[in-house]
């Protein structure tokens, strides 16, 4: 899993292209469950449009880190996945950020 612990209550996930993403999604939402807050950054930048698992898993993570009192950022989301965002609404259910980095300031601004 290619999970990046950026600090004690930050982690980052650095989506892969494919049939992977849904399986890293399901994994990364194993291991959310398993701490108390966790705040959790997703990174599309390997260029990965969004699929219908990937949607759902991306739903519960949303709801995992929320019950956690933890907040999900994504970042680097290509315009196809943001479009099927905006259409579906998930727009606004959703923290979307340009970059990583950006995702992280906004994590560590905040706490």
């Amino acid at each position: 899993m290619a999970i990046q612990h950026w600090s004690d209550e930050i982690i980052v996930l650095e989506l892969p292209d494919g049939p992977e993403m849904a399986d890293e999604l399901t994994l990364l939402a194993e291991y959310v469950a398993e701490r108390e807050k966790c705040n959790v950054v997703v990174d599309f930048a390997a260029g990965g449009e969004v699929t219908p698992s990937s949607l759902s898993m991306l739903v519960k993570l949303r709801q995992l880190t929320a019950q956690g009192g933890a907040r999900l950022v994504l970042c680097n989301v290509n315009p196809t996945t943001e479009e099927v965002f905006s259409v579906t609404g998930l727009n606004e259910v959703f923290e979307l950020t340009r970059d990583k980095f950006a995702a992280l300031a906004t994590l560590d601004m905040i706490g």
